[in-house]
């Protein structure tokens, strides 16, 4: 890629995110938009999976209470028409009339609240943290649920828009029990035909979906191909339609396609390491901050994303309303430190640390930049590769590892992201202990105030434990980078970086 063509690329990412479309072309409905996607879904049930990667084959299935506008990510109506505080330890939502699941049951406040207990209460739920504040759900009428609180929260509209508001038919998972990992019903604008896993997820249109007008679709076939030069190879071949995932490297490849739209937009998306803080040597708060250390941003930046990503030292990037300019200074490359933080944990020669990584082309890339800055400090490495579901199994379930070289694809409400990755008993801890006290008291500061101000300040606190404690290696901020074919229209990325295909339909 050209210097020019970086700076016109970085400059359309300033600018907001890019949408596809025909001018002054009506929508039509019809066609079955094929999708090459770059991992395979570790379940299709909303609370028991485990990858960020998951949404976008949940967001066909499955609508949320609470939906989210693409460029702000501020909470809209969704499955609820609208929600209310009339106390700062009550929530009430008000749900849309006349929904229904695939299997043609009810969508109403019996449903939400059997959905919402689910989540406080299965063994099998990973989105207990997200409710951890709601103390009790109760039916206040048909169409009503009023959420009782332990402490204010005023984060549970964006957090409702996310995995635990995706509502799943209690029917269903009632009968199917755990088989609804791999054969979920939810009341989403297609429903779920077939799962041949690391092959294909085929979902068709719900005929009784809620908005008359949506979707255009008559369906979604997603085809797993993990290699995403492969992919982007299937959609130029006219074998799939779309392909989403791309790395910098491959937008000059697009652009010379004449079939091709290369669509982009900023995202919450963040490769980092993930620590098992809980076991030795990732329980030493020197270890983890050597570890910070050591690794050269820009150059990981240069060398893994064409430079063409945001260098990351906190969890959040430079445009988030709840970025802390002050706290991201706070590891520049200094190997030097890095090397005595080490002798002063006891590691004078240097220690060995292992490392779960996913086993395609760009994470070994990104894994061998890894091993280069870390040896030079005298951290050795031995790693282990595998698929997405197998290796999240293996570093949160299993505590296989010291650290896991994944990426965080955030979450609407920045108060989900601390504390899925740091709250006690969060399945993205891999330890499941709340190594710093401080954390849940700041975490619940967070969620005590409305207005973003005070947000912010809360979030500045929570940032600083986070950070000096090193609980956590951020390492770039990732760009959407998605392409289709001409026919495709009105696709348009959001800034969580997780697809959505509620607008799109097909050119005749």
């Amino acid at each position: 890629m050209t210097e020019l063509d970086r700076r016109a690329f970085l400059a359309v990412l300033a600018a907001g995110a890019t949408v596809s479309g025909t001018a002054n072309a009506a929508p039509r409905k019809g066609g079955v938009l094929r999708v090459s996607a770059w991992t395979n879904p570790t379940t299709l049930d909303p609370t028991t999976g485990s990858g960020g990667s998951d949404h976008i084959f949940l967001y066909t299935m499955f609508d949320s209470l609470v939906a989210f506008d693409y460029a702000t990510l501020e909470p809209k109506p969704g499955l609820a028409l609208s929600w209310s505080y009339p106390d700062p330890l009550t929530f009430v939502l008000n749900l849309r009339p006349g929904i229904v699941f695939h299997d043609d049951t009810s969508c109403d406040a019996d449903a939400v609240k059997f959905n919402l207990d689910r989540i406080r209460e299965d063994p099998r739920s990973n989105v207990k943290p997200d409710l951890a504040t709601v103390a009790s759900v109760a039916v206040t009428g048909p169409l009503q649920v009023t959420l009782k609180l332990s402490q204010p929260d005023t984060a549970l509209p964006l957090i409702l828009s996310d995995r635990a508001g995706m509502m799943c038919s209690p029917t269903a998972v009632k009968a199917l029990g755990k088989d609804h990992d791999r054969k979920p019903v939810g009341a989403g604008p297609w429903k779920f035909v077939s799962w041949a896993d690391s092959e294909k997820i085929v979902v068709t249109r719900h005929e009784k979906y809620w908005d008359p007008k949506r979707p255009y679709l008559d369906g979604v076939e997603f085809s797993v191909i993990q290699e995403v030069n492969t992919g982007l190879r299937s959609v130029i071949a006219g074998q799939n339609d779309l392909v989403y995932y791309l790395s910098p490297q491959q937008k000059p490849i697009v652009d010379r396609s004449k079939n091709l739209v290369s669509v982009t937009g900023p995202t919450l998306y963040c490769i980092q390491l993930y620590i098992n803080f809980g076991r030795k040597p990732m329980n030493d708060v020197r270890v983890r901050q050597a570890i910070n250390y050591a690794i050269d941003r820009e150059e990981f930046n240069k060398a893994t994303m064409a430079g063409l990503s945001e260098p990351a030292t906190l969890s959040l990037p430079k445009s988030h309303w709840a970025h802390d300019a002050e706290m991201a200074k706070a590891y520049p490359y200094d190997p030097a430190k890095a090397k005595k933080l080490l002798g002063d944990a006891g590691y004078p020669d240097g220690l060995d640390v292992n490392i779960a990584v996913y086993s395609d082309q760009r994470s070994q890339q990104r894994l061998e930049v890894l091993i280069e800055q870390f040896r030079k400090i005298g951290i050795r490495v031995t790693s282990y590769a595998g698929t997405i579901p197998q290796q999240t199994n293996a570093f949160f379930a299993e505590k296989k590892g010291d650290l896991y070289l994944s990426a965080w694809t955030g979450r609407p409400d920045p108060s989900q992201t601390y504390k899925l990755m740091f709250g006690a008993g969060s399945f993205y801890n891999a330890s499941r202990i709340e190594t710093v006290p401080e954390i849940g008291p700041a975490l619940l500061e967070t969620r005590g105030y409305e207005d973003i101000p005070s947000r912010k300040k809360a979030f500045s606190k929570l940032q600083k434990i986070v950070t000096e404690n090193a609980l956590v290696v951020p390492l770039v901020f990732q760009f959407e980078l998605d392409a289709h074919t001409q026919k495709v229209k009105d696709f348009r990325p959001n800034l969580l970086g997780k697809c959505k295909f509620e607008d799109v339909w097909l050119e005749a």
